[in-house]
């Protein structure tokens, strides 16, 4: 498996406890995100590196960069039509395009002129911003922030093949470390992630990101 990992309770004590934080896997070229899907998709997509087949363009795709944030929405790839979990390098490039693009799900005053402006800036918009409530492995919410973007469109074409750089099923990884999650987590193991440096100020403001020094 080319994703690096860690055990989980080495990891937990260098995040963040509050506040909106991009936490992933990253180098200087590339993000890690994560996405499930039923067997004939995901099989697919780590089959030809590209999403296609059955894939839907049709309909918004919501990507992830925190494994644990997969995982809680996935149920561990137990959730019908979940059940084949994929790793996805983007280029990082295209990543902070995506940020750059966002418009929230719901309304922000500090934002946005008013919610008219706002509702026309989401209809017009090929990526949509989430932020939810990030969860530990056990399912407990937390008071860190984690965010999902969902692409559709010219955004969704570009990332399904052209943005794409590698894609591997972790199906099996999963399934095994679901095995491992017990009330104290000491066998967890998780991709390493860290916070992710956003640079552009406007990018930064516009997410509302908090401020975090390793």
């Amino acid at each position: 498996m080319r994703l690096i990992t860690e055990p989980y309770l080495t990891q937990v004590n260098r995040w963040p406890k509050t506040g909106r934080h991009v936490l992933a896997q990253y180098d200087d070229q590339s993000i890690v995100v994560y996405q499930a899907y039923r067997t004939i998709i995901g099989n697919f997509a780590a089959t030809h590196g590209y999403f296609g087949g059955e894939f839907s363009f049709d309909r918004m795709s919501w990507i992830k960069p925190n494994f644990l944030w997969m995982m809680y929405r996935s149920g561990w790839r137990t959730k019908t039509g979940q059940e084949v979990v994929l790793a996805i390098w983007i280029k990082r490039s295209a990543f902070d395009e995506i940020l750059k693009a966002a418009v929230h799900s719901s309304f922000v005053s500090e934002l946005y002129l008013d919610r008219s402006a706002w509702q026309t800036a989401l209809k017009h918009s090929q990526v949509r911003l989430q932020w939810d409530p990030d969860h530990d492995p056990l399912g407990t919410k937390l008071e860190r922030r984690a965010i999902q973007l969902g692409l559709r469109g010219r955004v969704l074409a570009a990332y399904a093949k052209d943005w794409i750089l590698n894609i591997e099923d972790i199906s099996d990884f999963v399934q095994k470390q679901r095995q491992n999650i017990k009330s104290d987590c000491t066998q967890l193991i998780t991709p390493r992630e860290t916070v992710y440096s956003v640079f552009e100020t406007e990018t930064q403001e516009k997410l509302r990101l908090a401020a975090w020094t390793e």
